[in-house]
Formats: C-alpha cells, structure tokens, sequence
C-alpha cells in the first residue's frame, strides 16, 4: 500500500485465496491456501513479490485503503487516551504512514471502526451495563444504580449515585440543582444530573442519569430515585430551569421540597425576552442579597430602572 501498488482479488473460497496486480503486465501475485481442509489458517505457497507494473498505474487513492484498513492501522493511538487524532489527523496518518489518500468521510469512518476495536460498540457498552454496575455497587459500599428497561428488555433509563456520595451528602446545605445535557453519541439521549454545593463553594455530584429526552416522564422517573436517597423535607430545596417538564414533576414527586429557578437561567430569559441588558447589575445585586428585605429592595430600584415589567412576568414569562 505505501508504495501505491493496488491488487485484485482473482479467486476467493473457503480454502483458496489468490491476489495479483491490477496490472494484466505485472508479475506480483499471492497464492494461499489452508494448511489442511479442516483448519481456519492460511499458508502462503506461493508469492512473487517484485512488480513490474508501469509507474502510472501506482494510485495514492488506494483501492485496498478501506476504512477497516485504516481503523486497523491507526487504531494503536487510541490506546490509553481520552480522544486520541481527529479526522484530519488520521487523513495526516494515512498519508504519511500508509502512503494513501483518504477523503475526510473515510479518515472519520476510520477513527470509528478504531474506536470500536480498542473500546468496543454502543450496542456491546449497553450490554455490559448490568455488569458495571454490579461491579460498582460491590466495590462501592452503598452505591444505588437502577437500570429501567421497556417491554421488549430494551435499555430506557439509568440511575446512578455512589454511596460515599450520599454520605456526603448529609453534611451539604440542602439545596440541589437538577439539569440536563444532550449526549452526542450514536443514540443520542440527555444526561441528567443533580448537584449540591460544599463549604468550599465548590460543585458536589449527586447523582447521575441517562433518559430518552427532557420529557415528563423521564424527568419524573429520575426525581423519584432521587427522592428516595436525600429525601423529602421542607428544609430541601430544588433548583431548576424553567422548563415545564421539570416544575410540574418536582411538584408531584417533592411535595415538601421548595422549588426554585436558577438564577443564571433566568438572567438569560431576560436578558433575550425583555432586552434590557443594561440593568442585568441591579438583578444580579437583587439575586446575591442575603436578606429577603434587602432583595425586595433591590428588585424595587430595578423596577425603577426598567426591569418592572420582567419582575412582575417572572412567574408567567421567562
């Protein structure tokens, strides 16, 4: 391949397989054949490995540089790393290492079928789920993982939270973020999670979940495992963006629980509803207020500046 000699296939069985230049002209070819009718390997009898094709029949764009090729070849830089070459990069590889021209859709395909050599499918990841976290519950003293399959035993949701998590948990102030994020890979989905805060301001992981999207259903599914680990008490308190789905389950799962809405959320509804930038330092001030009377007394003087008529829609609008 690197010295962009391409071959064809002349005969293909079970016991036989004999390749030669695509060159009529060119003496190369291979013969192989079984070792014996009953094994699986090969033996090469025959090979002459000296070409005397014409030089404009060498082509960079090699036949035989598939995408399996290519994966296979650059498959060992992904070993051991968290992202490893991109699509340019392995176009870089191909070039310079195998000596062929790849287009950017077979450099991409190429990183994938490598990706599934050192790390496996989707299909094989979602399989050994039930494993990991049994594993995970062995080893973690107190880890709750909860798997949620559909009729026909196919994956649907996923809950996870470590158990030295939900210890920890018990010295946090009691107010918990919720939100979600979109997954990227072959089945997309969204990732939710939940988060509390330590003494060092610092971001405290909950709780983990994998749903089918956003909706009622999904949300209701994850707040309820949750519920059952930190509870359900009036000194809770749920943090969220303003999305319908969410307000609606966190009423009916967490009836005690207070429920309130992100303020760098609402910052932004504003921000893009109202168009009323230049006042964003009097809501931040309003936000960052210890006491209910100094923010009350804050929002006054932003009302005064223009940011009434966010205030009063805050419950309806943003």
């Amino acid at each position: 391949m690197k010295g962009n000699f391409e071959f064809r296939t002349r005969k293909s069985n079970q016991s036989l397989w004999v390749i030669e230049s695509i060159d009529p002209n060119c003496s190369w070819r291979l013969r192989a054949s079984k070792i014996v009718p009953e094994s699986t390997k090969f033996v090469i009898r025959k090979y002459v490995g000296v070409h005397s094709c014409s030089l404009l029949n060498r082509n960079a764009n090699h036949r035989q540089a598939t995408y399996v090729v290519i994966g296979e070849q650059v498959a060992h830089q992904y070993v051991g790393v968290e992202k490893g070459p991109g699509p340019k990069g392995v176009q870089t590889f191909a070039r310079t290492e195998l000596g062929a021209q790849i287009s950017y859709y077979k450099a991409w395909r190429g990183r994938k079928h490598a990706h599934t050599l050192i790390r496996g499918s989707p299909e094989q990841s979602f399989h050994v789920l039930p494993s990991y976290f049994h594993m995970l519950e062995k080893l973690n003293p107190g880890t709750i993982t909860r798997i949620e399959v559909d009729g026909e035993s196919r994956f649907k949701y996923l809950f996870l939270e470590f158990g030295v998590v939900i210890r920890g948990f018990r010295y946090m102030r009691k107010v918990v973020g919720i939100d979600g994020t979109f997954l990227k890979g072959q089945y997309w989905g969204v990732l939710l999670v939940a988060t509390a805060q330590d003494g060092n301001g610092q971001c405290y992981p909950l709780a983990w979940g994998i749903v089918d999207s956003e909706n009622k259903d999904a949300w209701s599914w994850f707040l309820t495992q949750l519920k059952e680990i930190i509870g359900d008490t009036d000194e809770l308190a749920l943090i969220s963006d303003r999305a319908p789905s969410i307000k609606k389950v966190i009423s009916t799962v967490f009836e005690k629980a207070h429920h309130g809405a992100c303020a760098w959320h609402v910052a932004q509804n504003i921000k893009n509803k109202f168009k009323c930038a230049d006042i964003m330092g009097s809501y931040w001030s309003a936000v960052n207020a210890y006491r209910c009377e100094a923010s009350t007394l804050k929002m006054k003087l932003a009302s005064r500046s223009g940011l009434g008529v966010t205030i009063q829609g805050l419950g309806t609008t943003l």
